[in-house]
């Protein structure tokens, strides 16, 4: 294999799982448009990062067990289909589950070829 393919391979589902991370979080800015009170401002900031903070910690997770984070990413695609479906034109769910499910089969073929990528 070689080394382009490698970093390729390595660091493509990475830098996706973080600018996934990075796109919920814009969904989480809609809270200033309201007129709260800091302590209300603040929990429902907080209440609306939950979706982000779950998918930074599966990057996390991926970073370290690629298996385990293709699985976590694959799983969460489905979940969002299925809790929300019916509720949203058909371009949301391919913005939102589309890229959690190519970032999961990418940490998949990762792992797939682990000892490839990592040994020379």
């Amino acid at each position: 294999m070689q080394q382009n393919t490698k970093r390729f391979i390595f660091w493509t589902p990475r830098i996706l799982g973080i600018l996934f991370t990075i796109f919920t979080s814009l969904f989480a800015l809609d809270v200033f448009e309201n007129n709260y009170g800091f302590w209300d401002t603040f929990l429902a900031l907080i209440m609306h990062l939950i979706p982000t903070m779950i998918v930074a910690l599966i990057v996390i997770i991926a970073w370290k067990w690629e298996l385990v984070g293709a699985i976590l990413f694959i799983s969460l695609a489905l979940f969002y289909i299925i809790w929300t479906w019916g509720r949203f034109p058909l371009i949301t769910y391919i913005v939102m589950s589309g890229p959690l499910l190519l970032t999961g089969l990418l940490f998949l073929v990762g792992w797939k070829y682990r000892f490839e990528i990592h040994n020379q």
